[in-house]
């Protein structure tokens, strides 16, 4: 479920000078929205997904259109308004600019809307509902809470990927996992993060508010899973990191297909988060992208050390 999808437009340059002309060196649009990535992540590896989400205008029709090309099974919502585009700047380095657009404006009705398309779609052979991304502007604050709810009650296991009251929220419903980056830690938690042991600590406070399991992501420090047996740490080698746009997206995706839970879905997880970066704009790794040699999870948790500044 993303109920503020995007098309993401990935432009690439030399180096990024504000207040200049810039030539671009190329250019692709990819469908985007952090749930919109998790299906395509499982899509790519052969995995059964179907992307919901609200769609309006054009740019819906395009980002549906874009997702039917890459075998994606979608269920839309119709909204008034434009579906958003987002801008990405990527530059050689691997440093990468995002501007976000707001999305259509949402009512009560069209909320309600999206959680009935999300539990339609749901079948005995459902494993997850994966909740992900930020709200539209006017959905209320409380939607992941709901779709939690609603997800539990059908017996299905639900995974949440926001930020901010949306992730706030939905704790007190008892997701089965949430997973946020180290800002979003840091910010629900209400401390910062420097190290990893505060890591650990800030997960420990998000799980004490509801989470049943917190998988944080940590950039170049990894990521850590947090559950009712403890705290494991791990982290993959890439040799280029080429856009960060979405990898913690496949993180995401390779957790819940490998289960949702434990090592081995931990270090599925990093894999596919590693094979992302080494891609270009959002795009998706494929199974020729994973490669789980660099992958390892370490022993026991190293409380002090230093995660890397800004990520």
């Amino acid at each position: 479920m993303t109920p503020n999808p995007s098309l993401d437009l990935t432009v690439e340059v030399d180096q990024l000078r504000r207040g200049h002309v810039l030539r671009a060196e190329r250019s692709h649009l990819d469908p985007g929205g952090k749930g919109v990535n998790v299906s395509r992540a499982l899509a790519a590896h052969g995995r059964k997904t179907t992307a919901v989400f609200f769609a309006a205008g054009a740019e819906g029709v395009r980002l549906t259109d874009l997702l039917d090309e890459q075998g994606v099974a979608v269920q839309r919502v119709p909204v008034s308004g434009v579906t958003r585009t987002n801008l990405t700047l990527a530059e050689p380095d691997g440093t990468v600019t995002k501007l976000n657009l707001p999305g259509p404006v949402c009512g009560e009705t069209d909320g309600d809307a999206i959680l009935d398309a999300v539990l339609a779609v749901c079948d005995a052979s459902t494993e997850w509902i994966a909740g992900c991304g930020s709200l539209p502007p006017g959905a209320a604050a409380d939607s992941y809470a709901k779709l939690v709810t609603r997800a539990r009650a059908a017996g299905v296991q639900v995974a949440v990927d926001s930020s901010g009251p949306a992730l706030w929220h939905c704790l007190s419903a008892r997701p089965d996992v949430v997973k946020p980056n180290r800002e979003e830690l840091a910010e629900c938690a209400g401390f910062t993060v420097p190290t990893l042991g505060a890591a650990v600590r800030a997960a420990d406070e998000l799980r004490a508010r509801g989470a049943r399991a917190v998988l944080a992501s940590l950039g170049s420090d990894g990521a850590v899973l947090v559950d009712e047996h403890g705290a494991i740490h791990g982290e993959a080698a890439v040799d280029a990191a080429r856009s960060s746009v979405g990898a913690g997206d496949a993180l995401l995706a390779g957790f819940l297909a490998a289960g949702g839970g434990g090592r081995a879905a931990l270090a599925t997880a990093l894999a596919w988060g590693a094979a992302a970066t080494g891609l270009a704009g959002s795009r998706m790794p494929t199974p020729a992208d994973v490669r789980r040699i660099d992958v390892m999870i370490h022993p026991a948790v190293d409380a002090d050390r230093v995660l890397e500044e800004g990520r």
